[in-house]
């Protein structure tokens, strides 16, 4: 194992109605005029929007509203968003909603005590010094961005996606209500549950030896994902399935489960050039994209791919072939993501592999190598994208 600081200030309010709190919460962490964030009309329809105002009154705390974030959040909102912060005098950002809605808030939380854009700290011009506190009311477990330091940001001019991260930006406070995330359609909550296993894997895959401690928690969470999400795609009012969801989504990327190991997240920086370019839910790219790197890469360390293959998804081991029981793995959990209703392929995706040069010349890996869990050459991105285009069950 690796050493490692870790630092997870956030404060979990979870349960039924807990919504109702935020005034408070906003008051406990300073905050005194409130720039409310959120997405499209679910919120508003569903009352939650008017709840969350009523508790900020009741806590004599102002605020102001900005809607309008959409997946893949845009830089154009978040300009909105940092002009209206500074006309109004808002020390607060609260985000109503789910990842895309909370990386927007982070952004704006940044580039308010900033002089310069805040894509610098996106294209990685400038580092993160300070920021405006935020805080969450999470209405769909995915992202994980309730509980972590990072934020990802789609550039409108040249859709460009990047991300960004910092203790800074950990949210004050999430408020988590499992009953928030039971009117999600079946594929929003699949790609949602998708999400969430990819943030394990980009952990569990590698090359630290001896983390046996976090390896087990990593499979504790995506075990609860193979069993929990069938249960809520079946019976969506599950609210004991969504709140072990709920809470996996946050555990998956705190970072409690990636201390003392190096990381991989190639499958991330692969996806995001396909909903950049596409503009396709996060979760249905990795659907499409994990399993195909993990195709790819297996052989780097085959017995790990075992250990995915024997501990999560329950596959015997073939000690006279481990690569079959690899393989086997990953088969099972495209698998898994097909019967959960997530695509397999490009097509399905809605990709095109004549595009795949294009998706290359985006992530901008040049003559060089991507760091990770196997170094990625531009050769071996192009054979990762078009595993992707022609995977089948």
């Amino acid at each position: 194992m690796l050493d490692f600081n870790f630092y997870s200030p956030t404060e979990f309010v979870f349960g039924k109605g807990r919504e109702s709190e935020c005034g408070e919460l906003v008051r406990k962490y300073g905050g005194s005029k409130v720039l409310i964030h959120y997405g499209g009309g679910s919120a508003v329809k569903s009352g939650l929007i008017d709840r969350v105002k009523a508790s900020l009154t009741k806590s004599g705390v102002g605020f102001a509203e900005l809607g309008g974030v959409r997946p893949n959040p845009r830089d154009t909102l978040v300009y909105k968003g940092i002009e209206l912060v500074k006309s109004e005098g808002i020390d607060f950002i609260l985000a109503v909603g789910g990842g895309s809605t909370i990386d927007s808030a982070k952004a704006i939380a940044i580039g308010s005590v900033y002089d310069g854009d805040f894509w610098d700290f996106y294209s990685g011009k400038a580092g993160i010094e300070k920021a405006l506190p935020v805080g969450t009311v999470l209405t769909i477990a995915a992202a994980g961005s309730e509980g972590s330091g990072n934020s990802v940001i789609t550039k409108e001019d040249g859709m460009l996606k990047r991300g960004t991260g910092s203790d800074l930006i950990r949210p004050k406070f999430s408020v988590l209500d499992p009953a928030l995330t039971q009117t999600l359609p079946a594929y929003q909550t699949a790609c949602g549950a998708t999400d969430i296993m990819a943030h394990v894997f980009e952990r569990y895959f590698t090359n630290t030896k001896e983390v046996e401690i976090t390896d087990r928690l990593c499979e504790a969470v995506l075990l609860t994902m193979v069993k929990e999400t069938p249960r809520v795609i079946k019976d969506p009012d599950n609210y004991e399935a969504r709140a072990n969801i709920m809470w996996a989504g946050m555990v998956a990327h705190n970072n409690i489960v990636g201390v003392g190991r190096a990381q991989d997240w190639n499958s991330h920086g692969l996806e995001h050039e396909l909903s950049g370019l596409y503009d396709v839910a996060h979760g249905a790219g990795l659907a499409v994209i994990m399993p195909a790197w993990m195709e790819y890469v297996h052989n780097h360390d085959v017995m790990r791919f075992c250990q995915m293959a024997t501990r999560v998804f329950g596959c015997n081991m073939n000690f006279a072939d481990p690569e079959a029981t690899a393989l086997e793995g990953i088969k099972a959990f495209r698998s898994f993501l097909h019967s959960i209703g997530m695509p397999i392929n490009f097509t399905e995706l809605g990709a095109k592999e004549e595009d795949i040069p294009t998706l290359i010349d985006k992530l901008g890996i040049g003559d060089g190598k991507r760091a990770g869990f196997m170094e990625l050459d531009r050769n071996d991105v192009e054979s990762i994208y078009k595993i992707a285009a022609h995977a089948e069950l």
